[in-house]
């Protein structure tokens, strides 16, 4: 194992929680922008349609994963920048 990817682990784990918060923050307004409501439906929400939750389930996976590579990609180039090497 790389020295690179052995300093980047605790970095790493710190942007995954960031990008986390991040990504929560974006898809609480994407989902208001599109059902206009506050709250997202949960898959065992009784009053929601399966349109809106599986919409909700759909957007939201969309919406974690490019704010994660985003993220990611933007600790690796920093990491790079910083040691010379790139972590992985």
């Amino acid at each position: 194992m790389k020295a690179s990817s052995i300093l980047y682990k605790p970095v790493g784990f710190g942007l995954g929680a960031v990008s986390g918060m991040i990504a929560s923050a974006v898809f609480k307004q994407t989902w208001k922008v599109i059902e206009g409501e506050g709250d997202a439906p949960d898959a065992l929400d009784e009053d929601r349609s399966w349109r809106q939750v599986l919409l909700a389930a759909a957007v939201q996976g969309a919406i974690f994963a490019v704010v994660k590579a985003a993220v990611d990609r933007s600790g690796a180039v920093a990491m790079r920048r910083t040691t010379g090497s790139w972590p992985g």
